[in-house]
């Protein structure tokens, strides 16, 4: 997304997560959280680390400030950023997302103006009846819960969806904190849909349920010729990053 930095920057922590280029040896021994005026924060040896731009990492919850903790804990003699999924997450929350959240809310709108479940397949036949039993529920969903009306189409010529319906999304997200809309910020690209991002935000499908009903496309390709080592390398990470935002979600609630 262009208003916000990937899910794995290459972003780096040393006294006051700065970043760099260097590979960086842990410089702390004890990981705990505290509470205190804003949220909790993430303390190491006592003292609260930085975001890249120098702001507290403070969460708005213990749960969620618990998640980031643990990624500190679980690291080794070296720092691997690589592994600090849910850290990325409430620094781009915390430094960026809060100062673009028209832009960001936007982008998201955007997915529901080409949303993955509208999308039905013309060929084979078999994939289309798929498709159409595993996404129509969520279509009723989005129209149901959120009064999101979109309508499916055939084949990849796009259709134009209700401007009402991309305004209606680009106001649902606005209404949620930096937090969470950092998440469905990640989640609405990951899964190619805003419907499936917001059924994942508020904990109506998991994580990995909803990874898998945005690639039936790809694993209908699998049935038929196969899975080679580096694609099951790329889907297990990307089926890792899902479970991770619905980790994220449910600790934003506690």
């Amino acid at each position: 997304m262009s208003h916000i930095p990937p899910l794995d920057p290459n972003v780096a922590a040393r006294k006051g997560f700065r970043e760099s280029e260097e590979r960086l040896k842990r410089f702390w021994n004890a990981v705990d959280v505290a509470g205190g005026e804003g949220g909790w924060s993430v303390t190491l040896d006592g003292r609260t680390p930085k975001t890249p731009a120098g702001a507290k990492l403070t969460l708005p919850t213990e749960a969620a400030a618990r998640l980031v903790a643990d990624e500190w804990a679980a690291q080794g003699e070296f720092i691997d950023p690589g592994t600090m999924p849910a850290t990325r997450l409430a620094s781009t929350a915390i430094d960026r997302v809060g100062r673009v959240r028209e832009a960001v809310a936007g982008e998201i709108a955007a997915f529901a103006g080409t949303d993955l479940v509208c999308y039905l397949a013309e060929h084979p036949t078999s994939l289309a009846v798929e498709q159409a039993r595993e996404w129509t529920p969520w279509r009723d969903w989005a129209a149901l819960e959120l009064g999101v009306v979109l309508e499916p189409a055939e084949g990849i010529i796009h259709r134009a969806q209700d401007p009402a319906a991309i305004a209606r999304v680009r106001e649902l997200a606005l209404r949620l904190d930096d937090f969470a809309l950092t998440g469905l910020a990640m989640a609405a690209p990951l899964l190619g849909s805003a419907v499936l991002a917001f059924a994942l935000q508020r904990g109506v499908l998991a994580g990995e349920a909803a990874f898998e009903l945005s690639r039936l496309d790809e694993a209908f390709q699998e049935r038929q010729w196969g899975v080679d080592a580096e694609a099951a390398e790329r889907t297990a990470a990307r089926r890792a990053e899902a479970v991770l935002l619905e980790r994220w979600f449910r600790a934003l609630e506690i």
